[in-house]
């Protein structure tokens, strides 16, 4: 078994590792890498690692499950910013923002529902605006949690205009899962981001896009993207919990 200390310092690498492509798939692309957000996705991951990536310098991290992210944020540093990512229940949301004030991106507005939700408690709780990304569903997996490509418009100018505690920043997307059809998927993702912002009269810069993962990152960037969540790459394979016999 490897210990903690070894595993942390093999994080450390890789995220210096990850950390060079992103700079090199921004020159490709012609974009300035500094435009290029690296969240560090620790789901499954213990503090100690994500202290060990934070003490390297890094402040951008991700979590997927709102049990695991209430858990590690008061705990760690509180200049820490963290990026929800993955579907959220209506009644978690007050969980979520309460336990987790250093909040700094919710990245998957899929309705106007979860929209709605967590207007209200950001103003309930009294927090600054909270940055959101709209999430598309580009690949038609009924698997997959998003808004269709031909209603992110509407999506975005429901939050952009009905929701005055929440910051319109982007859209979001998850390729599919053997990264098959994922320059199709950044494609679409792109072609949502001229739409939307043409009808939000916003200019593009404004509108991030977060797309890319550990398989795949490399070509979102080349293909726009300036949020990329990687996870395996930098922490290595998941661990879950074994499951009781």
């Amino acid at each position: 078994m490897t210990s903690p200390l070894v595993a942390e310092g093999v994080a450390v690498a890789a995220l210096r590792s990850v950390m060079l492509r992103v700079q090199q798939a921004a020159e490709r692309s012609s974009s300035k890498p500094d435009r290029v957000r690296v969240v560090a996705v620790s789901k499954t991951k213990p503090i100690t690692l994500i202290r060990q990536l934070y003490d390297a310098g890094h402040r951008c991290f991700g979590e997927n499950y709102v049990q695991e992210i209430v858990e590690k944020a008061p705990q760690l540093p509180q200049d820490i910013e963290w990026h929800f990512i993955g579907h959220l229940q209506s009644n978690k949301v007050k969980t979520l923002l309460g336990g987790v004030p250093n909040l700094a991106m919710f990245e998957s507005v899929d309705n106007q529902k979860i929209a709605n939700n967590l207007d209200r408690m950001v103003s309930t709780l009294g927090r600054d605006p909270l940055k959101v990304l709209v999430q598309v569903n580009t690949s038609g997996e009924e698997s997959k949690s998003g808004i269709d490509p031909s209603n992110c418009v509407e999506l975005a100018k429901h939050v952009k205009l009905s929701c005055p505690n929440l910051e319109f920043s982007g859209l979001m997307t998850i390729g599919m899962a053997d990264y098959t059809s994922t320059p199709k998927n950044f494609q679409t993702l792109s072609n949502c981001r001229t739409e939307v912002c043409k009808a939000l009269e916003i200019p593009e810069e404004q509108c991030e896009l977060s797309m890319g993962m550990s398989g795949d990152f490399e070509l979102a960037i080349e293909m726009g993207s300036t949020n990329v969540r990687i996870g395996s790459t930098i922490f290595g394979p998941r661990e879950y919990p074994k499951k009781q016999e």
